[in-house]
């Protein structure tokens, strides 16, 4: 019995995670190519080689006659070490392949081992790495050879002779896998996340419902004193998290979504899909946000195009709107709250979803649409004159300002 052969396959197979099957294969491939070397055989000619599963005997034979394996030579014995080293590679990237490929969408720990020109090197095993680019590593994060680091399976190649196994930790899903992580209800599918909207490194919305109405989603994944909350936060370098609740009412989800601004008035358009949100002037700031980042986020999470506006600026579209309408004939005061009822709430709003809906929805002739659209249109070339006036004179004294500055000076 060689115990030996057996023993060697066993190291392989365990320690390259390639099965027992697939290395007695590439020992049989790599003896046969030796014999051919050593014979110089053409590869038409009758070269077998078998290694017994159980007992590790290795019997060869060439035109049906048997030969001794051992005795080929240095030279052969070169050949045969060659062509298993080839084909065990190429069992191990199979194997790293098929493992990975099935963990797209995973998070995964790992070390990082170096830096190539931006890209991160990641040990996730002794025998495998991946990659982060730059553009799925977090703004402002810095790491460093040897540190630990979670990140989420993105992509799994096979190119150019070896697996190619990319990372992200700017990914929306990343969050998603680790409140799947740090929320054991989430995991077990009682509160679902229905939507995820992220600025990687600065802040992300995620809006959550629950199965059970006994649980409260939001509370759920906040946790304990902010517990579950801050572990996740801690993981993205101070990211800011808002757990919004989740509502099949657009305006409720949409009022959600804008927290933690207060918001007065929804008015939605579906032709357009539009929604116009009216906040108190001392919430206009909340509601916008940093650069504009809590409606851009909000917009996403929703998926309805926000417009914020202040109750003057509200009431002076409305007022444009019932003046430019009040010009139509045909046309009695209801009008327009049937119009700011469609979430038509401005000329420009009325221009643009155009005269087919005010015909399905408002039951009016084709003609009289025409009507209303042409003064909606009339009205709108009217604002842009009277924008690029103002434009124009604000202009003018900023540039008197800067020569009156400059005279006395």
């Amino acid at each position: 019995m060689n115990q030996d052969v057996l023993r060697i396959v066993e190291n392989i197979s365990r320690d390259k995670n390639i099965d027992k099957e697939s290395v007695f294969q590439d020992l049989e491939a790599a003896m046969v190519s030796a014999a051919r070397k050593h014979f110089g055989a053409p590869p038409e000619s009758d070269i077998t080689v078998h290694i017994d599963r159980k007992t590790g005997d290795i019997s060869a034979f060439k035109d049906g006659s048997p030969i001794d394996i051992q005795r080929l030579g240095r030279i052969s014995a070169q050949t045969a070490r060659q062509v298993m080293i080839q084909k065990l590679r190429a069992d191990e990237r199979e194997s790293i392949y098929a493992e990975y490929v099935q963990r797209k969408g995973e998070i995964v720990n790992g070390t990082v081992a170096r830096f190539e020109g931006g890209v991160l090197v990641v040990n996730l095993s002794p025998r495998v790495e991946a990659i982060l680019p730059k553009s799925e590593q977090i703004s402002g994060e810095t790491h460093h050879p040897g540190e630990r680091i979670r990140a989420m399976i993105l992509d799994v190649r096979d190119v150019s002779s070896q697996v190619k196994i990319i990372l992200s930790r700017t990914h929306p899903d990343f969050i998603r896998r680790l409140f799947e992580l740090e929320v054991p209800e989430v995991s077990e599918g009682i509160i679902e996340i229905k939507a995820l909207a992220r600025e990687a490194g600065y802040r992300t919305k995620i809006a959550v419902d629950s199965t059970d109405d006994k649980v409260d989603p939001v509370g759920a994944c906040v946790g304990v004193r902010g517990s579950r909350i801050k572990n996740i936060v801690d993981e993205l370098g101070g990211e800011k998290i808002d757990i919004v609740p989740w509502s099949d009412s657009s305006q409720v989800f949409i009022a959600n979504a804008l927290r933690p601004a207060k918001v007065s008035e929804i008015a939605i358009c579906f032709e357009l899909g539009r929604a116009t949100v009216v906040v108190p002037e001392d919430q206009l700031s909340l509601a916008i946000g940093k650069h504009g980042q809590n409606v851009r986020l909000a917009a996403r999470l929703t998926s309805w195009d926000i417009d914020i506006l202040t109750p003057p600026e509200y009431n002076r579209e409305v007022e444009r709107l019932s003046a430019c309408i009040g010009q139509v004939e045909g046309v009695d005061d209801s009008f327009v709250d049937k119009l700011l009822a469609l979430g038509i709430i401005s000329v420009l709003d009325l221009e643009e979803v155009g005269v087919e809906p005010l015909v399905e929805e408002l039951k009016i002739s084709n003609e009289l649409a025409l009507r209303i659209i042409k003064a909606a249109e009339a009205a709108a070339k009217e604002m842009a004159a009277e924008e690029k006036m103002t434009q124009a004179e604000g202009l003018l004294m900023q540039e008197k300002a800067r020569s009156e500055r400059k005279r006395k000076s």
